[in-house]
């Protein structure tokens, strides 16, 4: 009788893609990964995507939230901008007002109708919260079965009076209409360089980082305008590197060198389909280069050759093949020849329409 009685509180389904930066962290702070250490906490700190983050500060401001469908490429801000906006509504009670749920978590139809629907169709006595909706917020949504994404429409209908949904995902085609059409969409660009390099540089000073300008560029080269991607590169090399180099960047992750794209290319414009294959072959051995990687990086560089403009779609088809091609997992040495074998027609026409 004299122990405290012990009461049930509500769990909160917590995001577990700790690789993908999305994770609740509670090491020390030294072994936190940037991802999170860096992450957002209010709407003023993202980033990038001013429009977008004034119009959604406006509408929690109003208390006047709709459903979301944020989409866009990883790395953009998504997660954390709405992450944000449910730490502006809730403040300490943040943990008690959201259901998180990403594609680490089972989320067929029985996770609809159970798990989702217990925590929408209950109300809220959690005190001090600005406003008693609560919000559940779906990562990776584009992932979901066609049959659940159906069930959940359905419960998006019946509890919009004290339930917020905030569906996140890369692919918004992959999105039913009847679920889109329910929500207010926002398409989150890949980040500008002047946004990746600004928040990097604040990172490398917090740091005390020591990196050169070409290893900042590098690292904002190979994200591609995802945040994610650059500071999980920035971070890994600075755990295996003292300073933080142009070399030092791409060895880390094992991408090619610009001037190992240059030697490419002028075998694959000048050897002859043997000699060519047989270069590159070594060179991806010896380097341990992946050929896709390879394929990506020709892209840009196809593009700074002189060549009539049919003859540059015809090779940019072929690379986009043979990139979709590598995705299924062939053989790189029957698609390395096809790359080739992509150039070698490619010269082939340059030669003819010089003499034409």
């Amino acid at each position: 009788m004299g122990d405290a009685m012990e009461v049930d509180t509500p769990t909160v389904a917590r995001l577990t893609a700790v690789a993908k930066g999305k994770a609740k962290i509670t090491a020390p702070s030294k072994s936190v990964p940037w991802v999170e250490k860096y992450r957002p906490t209010s709407l003023a700190d993202v980033a990038a995507h001013k429009d977008i983050i004034d119009t959604i500060d406006r509408l929690t401001g109003e208390n006047r939230l709709p459903h979301l469908l944020l989409y866009g490429p990883p790395g953009t801000g998504k997660t954390s901008t709405i992450l944000a906006v449910a730490r502006k509504l809730y403040g300490s009670q943040f943990q008690n007002m959201i259901l998180e749920l990403n594609a680490s978590d089972d989320r067929g139809i029985d996770v609809v109708r159970q798990q989702i629907q217990d925590f929408a169709s209950t109300q809220s006595i959690s005190f001090g919260a600005k406003g008693n909706v609560k919000l559940v917020i779906l990562d990776e949504a584009d992932a979901m079965t066609k049959d659940a994404q159906f069930a959940l429409r359905r419960i998006i209908e019946k509890y919009t009076k004290n339930t917020r949904f905030c569906l996140i995902c890369n692919y918004v085609s992959k999105i039913i209409p009847a679920l889109q059409s329910r929500c207010t969409r926002f398409r989150f660009a890949p980040l500008s360089v002047e946004n990746v390099t600004g928040r990097l540089q604040y990172i490398i000073r917090e740091e005390g980082l020591d990196a050169t300008e070409s290893g900042l560029a590098a690292i904002v080269r190979l994200s591609n305008g995802d945040m994610r991607k650059a500071l999980n590169v920035l971070q890994s090399t600075h755990m295996a590197y003292p300073h933080i180099t142009e070399e030092a960047v791409y060895l880390c992750t094992g991408s090619p060198f610009p001037k190992d794209i240059e030697q490419i290319a002028y075998w694959l414009l000048n050897e002859s389909f043997h000699k060519a294959v047989s270069s590159i072959t070594d060179l991806k051995t010896k380097k341990g280069l992946a050929l896709v990687d390879i394929v990506r990086e020709l892209h840009p560089f196809v593009f700074s050759i002189n060549m009539p403009s049919p003859i540059r779609v015809q090779l940019i088809n072929a690379l986009a093949d043979i990139e979709y091609r590598l995705a299924f997992g062939p053989n790189e040495k029957l698609q390395l020849g096809a790359m080739v074998s992509a150039f070698t027609h490619t010269r082939i026409a340059l030669v003819a329409a010089a003499k034409d």
